[in-house]
């Protein structure tokens, strides 16, 4: 059963990463690279969207990693797993105190309504963004390692 949880774990963060990773490679270049006015309303609604979504998939991924993490205390690749859980901690803090008030910005903007410095705004989140993906990749290669 144990097994069955942390390859589970493993799949529903690795999920996550690859979601927080497309936006940061993919979706958000491909939006940057569109006229203004498309660009910013992709943001917005990207923003909305995931917006609803990721902070149950941030709380479920680290609830299940502190359940692996106590169902496994004893087991080889705990330390791991409880160090993958800082890992995700931390991406909570940063996205609690850093991204989501800026995406909550975001997600109302509209070419009629956006503040003079929304492109100073949009690329400090990316910047942060980056950092967080950092940290949230780190998370899922120690829950890759602990699994072996």
């Amino acid at each position: 059963m144990l097994n069955a949880l942390e390859v589970f774990t493993t799949v529903v963060v690795g999920l996550m990463v690859g979601v927080e990773f497309s936006v940061a490679f993919v979706i958000n270049p491909i939006l940057n690279a569109l006229p203004e006015d498309s660009g910013i309303l992709g943001r917005a609604h990207g923003a909305r969207m995931l917006g609803a979504v990721m902070p149950v998939w941030y709380i479920g991924s680290l609830v299940l990693v502190a359940v692996w993490a106590i169902a496994g205390w004893r087991h080889h690749g705990t330390g791991l797993a409880v160090t993958a859980g800082a890992l995700l901690i931390l991406s909570v803090i940063m996205s609690i105190l850093l991204l989501v008030p800026m995406n909550n910005r975001g997600k109302t903007w509209t070419p009629g309504n956006r503040p003079d410095d929304w492109k100073e705004q949009k690329n400090r989140w990316d910047r942060l963004h980056y950092v967080r993906v950092a940290v949230l990749m780190a998370a899922f290669a120690l829950l890759v390692a602990a699994l072996t």
